[in-house]
């Protein structure tokens, strides 16, 4: 485990909006491959410990941030500043995947901070 990182290279998770997988992990940074299903949407949410970027690999979305909407897909990254409400939806008839990278100095799963969610999660 690297320092301020809670996280291991393999992680993943199954969630009701798709999956998630840890890639790489470095001193402050955490690499994840999520997959959103079409349909399906993140919970509102913000992060007290880091920020984001995220780059589109295939599939269409939205990325809502701080409430202005985001078009994702292929080539597209948009930057999740800290404590900016943020969520994504994949809106296409297949997987949006996106590569997420986390700036911090802790990042860890404890620090979602949900305000709404689809999946009674909030």
């Amino acid at each position: 485990m690297k320092s301020g990182s809670l996280y291991k290279v393999g992680d993943n998770d199954q969630r009701p909006w798709g999956t998630w997988h840890v890639l790489d992990i470095g001193d402050h940074h955490v690499v994840k491959r999520i997959v959103v299903n079409p349909g399906e949407r993140l919970s509102l949410q913000y992060h007290n410990h880091r920020s984001e970027r995220w780059t589109a690999v295939s599939g269409h979305g939205i990325a809502e941030i701080d409430g202005t909407e985001h078009a994702l897909q292929l080539g597209h990254t948009v930057d999740i500043p800290l404590k900016a409400t943020h969520r994504v939806s994949c809106t296409g008839n297949k997987p949006l995947v996106f590569i997420e990278i986390q700036y911090g100095e802790l990042l860890d799963e404890s620090d979602i901070i949900r305000l709404s969610d689809d999946y009674n999660r909030a």
